[in-house]
Order: structure tokens, then sequence, then C-alpha cells
């Protein structure tokens, strides 16, 4: 049995793993990735954040990125919920709050393999494509083991391996999870008529339908109803599904035709009782799972993997190690309060549309109304959305790193 040892070892290969394995290569940590690429192909897309884009921009993957996916540049809101206080559609501009667009969209998929990559070729930075199936953790360093019996020592472990993340057990982090008696459908569509880069979210009373741009007369699709409607939708041929599609949009798109994967996604929430434990710290799907709502849980990954780059390079400027408590309990602090805040938000906005209570009805409704008409409230929601200006990781301000 043979051991290599590293400043950082990340564990898993999706997005949040291999932004935080190239994050710290990049300041010089001599970094390792363990983990399989995530290639599933389900009809899911992301919709990157100006602050993601700005991480991606110091990591040095936008210019590849960019050239996949679609600018959000309106966001249009319709409540087809069938309330008795249903206010008129209201759309928000990024021109507003001084964007471009609020974000881009891209295929989950596409920015797997374009982070992969730019990671091949990044130095300080070993992959192996192994499972890793044990963690130990002393004041020297953590002790990871792999399916074929190697082990890795390191400073740091990073676990990035999902919501059933296997380091965050054996560190015996507890977690609370929920569900909603939804799934979502989802897929990519080719449609008639030009998005004009605009996300449209229908409410209904089941959950939102959301369609957001994709490169050309393409979008993503994220239908949230319920478990029985959603399983009768993801059984229907191309043909149907897309007639199905087109109706509930309303035909603002034009005859719709289904062009690419589809998947059936459980509407599921998981927070943790901690974000670190000795010599390790839960990033992404490992620390926080949210329901495909609002484009919270990708970017907040990324925010994860900013925040604690921020907080290991600040203990070492400190003269801390990078698995050191005080750099762990810095990273706890920096994303306790942002991931509880957002997890309400996702939850009270799914929650409100399935009630149908008329006092419910009537506060989502004033909310919508004020939120079109008064232009200042307008723009703060809008800023602290895409723009937030308290506690933003350093990466996530346009700083190159270290």
């Amino acid at each position: 049995m043979t051991e290599s040892a590293y400043n950082i070892a990340v564990v898993g290969a999706g997005a949040v793993g291999l932004s935080a394995a190239m994050a710290f290569a990049r300041d010089g940590f001599k970094t390792i990735l363990v983990g399989g690429l995530d290639v599933r192909r389900d009809g899911r897309t992301v919709a990157l954040l100006n602050g993601s884009v700005r991480f991606l921009e110091a990591l040095g993957v936008w210019p590849a990125l960019s050239r996949e996916a679609a600018p959000l540049e309106t966001m249009r809101i319709i409540d087809d919920t069938g309330s008795l206080f249903r206010p008129p559609p209201a759309s928000f501009r990024a021109g507003e709050i001084g964007l471009d667009a609020f974000g881009w969209n891209i295929e989950n998929i596409t920015l797997v393999e374009k982070l992969a990559e730019a990671a091949r070729t990044c130095d300080n930075l070993s992959l192996v494509p192994e499972f890793a199936t044990g963690f130990e953790a002393d004041e020297t360093g953590a002790l990871l083991t792999l399916a074929d019996g190697r082990t890795i020592r390191a400073g740091l472990v990073v676990a990035a391996d999902g919501r059933n993340s296997r380091l965050r057990q054996i560190a015996g982090i507890g977690t609370q999870t929920w569900s909603y008696p939804q799934s979502a459908v989802t897929v990519i569509l080719a449609h008639e008529r030009d998005h004009r880069e605009t996300s449209t979210e229908f409410h209904t009373r089941h959950g939102p339908f959301t369609l957001v741009p994709l490169p050309g007369r393409r979008s993503s699709l994220v239908w949230v109803t319920s478990k029985d409607e959603a399983e009768r939708l993801s059984r229907l041929d191309d043909a149907a599904l897309a007639l199905a599609i087109e109706r509930q949009a309303q035909s603002h798109l034009g005859a719709m035709r289904i062009d690419g994967p589809r998947g059936l996604v459980p509407m599921t929430g998981l927070s943790v009782s901690r974000y670190w434990a000795p010599r390790l710290a839960l990033v992404g799907e490992a620390a926080h799972v949210f329901p495909p709502i609002g484009a919270q849980g990708l970017n907040l990954g990324f925010r994860d993997v900013a925040s604690l780059r921020d907080a290991v390079v600040d203990g070492q400027d400190a003269g801390h190690d990078p698995g050191s408590d005080e750099a762990l309990l810095r990273y706890q602090r920096s994303r306790d309060l942002d991931v509880r805040l957002r997890t309400a938000a996702v939850d009270g906005l799914n929650r409100t549309l399935l009630t149908g209570m008329i006092p419910t009805d009537f506060l989502r409704g004033a909310g919508l109304l004020a939120l079109s008409n008064i232009g200042p409230l307008r723009r703060i929601v809008m800023r602290e959305g895409v723009l937030p200006r308290v506690g933003v990781p350093r990466l996530m301000q346009g700083a190159s790193p270290a």
C-alpha cells in the first residue's frame, strides 16, 4: 500500500469539487482531486449568477464556458395559481442594477466537462478517478483511504461528494432532511420563437414552471408539479411531452420540440448541523441540498468553495495550516447565515404556492405587486439576489487567486 502527501485533498469530481481543486491548486497548494466525473445527462442546467461568473473568471475557465451559455437579461414572473389576488406579470431587467445579465444559463454536463478539461492542465493538481472509502483525522493531518487500497495524507480534506456524502457520515456530522409532495421534470427544448434572453417563471398551484434561455432558440425547463403528475409527464413520448409543455407555457414561445435529455428530480432538502469536522470541510450538496428552484444550489456551492479558500488563505497568513480549527471555524461563520437565509427563502416560496390559503395568496400577490411598482425596493431585492454586498468571498469580487 502506497501513501502520498498533499496540502489539500478534494473528494468528489462534480462542478463544485472540480472548482475547489482548481481554486486551491492555483493558490499554490499541492492538491489532489479524488473521484470520477459526474457525467449524468438529465436535462438539467444551472443559471450561473454574477458572483459565480466572477469566480469562474478568477479560475480562468469562464471564456470556455461563456461560448456555451446564454445570458439572462430579464426575469419574468407570471402568477398562474388562479388566486383571487393574482397580480399582473412582473418583469425584472438586469440593466436596472447596472448588469448586462443576472447570470448565464448552461447545461450541467457542459459545465462539468469544461471544468474537467481545465483541471487536467492545472499546475499543482493531481486527478485520481477512485472512490474514497475511509477518512481519519488527527492533529497532524487527515488520512484518506481509496477503494484501490492507496492512502492519501492531507492537511485538509474537502468533502464535495454530494448529498449522500460518505465523508460527512464518517465524520459524524448530523443532518436534517425534508421532502415536498412534488417532483420536477427537467428537459432541454427547442422552440419556434426567440426567448429574447428572458427567463419566464409561471407560479402554479403545484409549484414553479420555469423556462430558462439557452443559446439559440432553445431553453431548459424545470416543471415542478405533483409527484403523480410528474411521473405521468415523464412517461410521455417526446411529441406528447412537448405539446403538454407548450400548453402549460401558454404558447408564449410557440411550438416546442424536445431537444435533449430529460430527467425526473425529487423535491428534497438537506441541511447540516455544522460545515466542518477536524481536518474536514463540507461544500456543495455535502453541506446543503435545495430543490431546483431559484438557482440557489450550485451557486451556493461555488460560494462555499470561494469562502473556504478565503478561510484557508487567511489562516495560512496567520501562521495556521490549511486544516486548522481556526480556518475551519472561520469557514463555518462565513456560511451558516448565508445558507440558512437562502434555504428559508426557497422553502418559503415553494410552500406559499402549495398552501392555497387566502391570506397567504394575498401576501404573495401584494409582495409581487410591490416589487413591480416600487423601483427602489425592486432594485434592492435584485441586487441582493445576484450582487450581495456583505460577506462576499474575494474570488467573487473579481479578484485573481493569490
